[in-house]
């Protein structure tokens, strides 16, 4: 049997010492709360992040190991360069949040169900409009073909989901965003959990009390709240590799 601290309703800042949280499932920290911007981004600004699926309460995590990107990091390889050799791919920031979350929310492969419900992707669009989610979107004329989403504190960049649907949609997405943000000094992407893809991009895994020590640090700092669709030109073309 798991127990779990649940969150008090009434105090939406307020999150259990994350070194109680459970080695299996690992990170499992606490149940219940809300969605709400005000504890989404308390949670964030604390290396915390909830995720859940359709008929089970709101549960937040805390891993250890964590996985994460230094901006510098992320790399188109010779393989993806060629493949991506004769498309004309174009890169904006912020110009199709919601439908980037839908498309990240769509059952994948043989996968029937999503952990993006309803509910999550109301309270994600809401922080969106609030200023502090954002999205890079990859086109292939007016089609959509790739993106990432995930929200933005201080100086840390907590990436949520990605999809592709065209090969090398998401990495593209990925590159760009790791180097947008660190032209803008964001020196950490987070990706809370390690899988070949992202570690084949470059990710690695920190222990958690270097990665909270870290977010205390990038949270403290200012950031850029508000809609980025101004920093579109900025982006870097797909098969650019500086």
């Amino acid at each position: 049997m798991i127990r779990l601290p649940l969150l008090d309703p009434d105090a939406p800042e307020k999150f259990p010492d994350q070194a109680l949280a459970l080695a299996e499932p690992n990170g499992l920290l606490a149940f219940g709360g809300d969605l709400s911007p005000t504890r989404l981004l308390a949670a964030y600004r604390m290396g915390i992040f909830p995720w859940f699926s359709e008929g089970e309460p709101i549960l937040w995590w805390s891993p250890d190991p964590r996985c994460v990107f230094r901006t510098e990091a992320p790399r188109i390889n010779r393989s993806l360069r060629r493949q991506l050799a004769d498309k004309h791919w174009r890169l904006t920031v912020d110009h199709a949040f919601e439908a980037v979350i839908r498309a990240c929310a769509a059952p994948r492969h043989n996968d029937s169900g999503t952990w993006l419900i309803p509910a999550m992707i109301d309270a994600y669009v809401q922080l969106h409009c609030d200023g502090h989610a954002h999205s890079v979107e990859v086109w292939d004329g007016e089609r959509l073909v790739g993106g990432i989403y995930g929200v933005a504190v201080g100086r840390l960049f907590c990436g949520e989901s990605m999809f592709s649907a065209e090969s090398g949609g998401s990495k593209v997405a990925l590159v760009a965003l790791a180097r947008l943000l660190r032209d803008m000094d964001f020196p950490l992407l987070d990706t809370q959990v390690s899988n070949p893809h992202t570690l084949g991009l470059g990710a690695i895994e920190i222990p958690r009390a270097s990665f909270l020590g870290e977010v205390a640090r990038l949270t403290a700092l200012p950031g850029r709240s508000g809609n980025w669709a101004e920093l579109t030109p900025r982006l870097l073309q797909p098969c650019v590799d500086d």
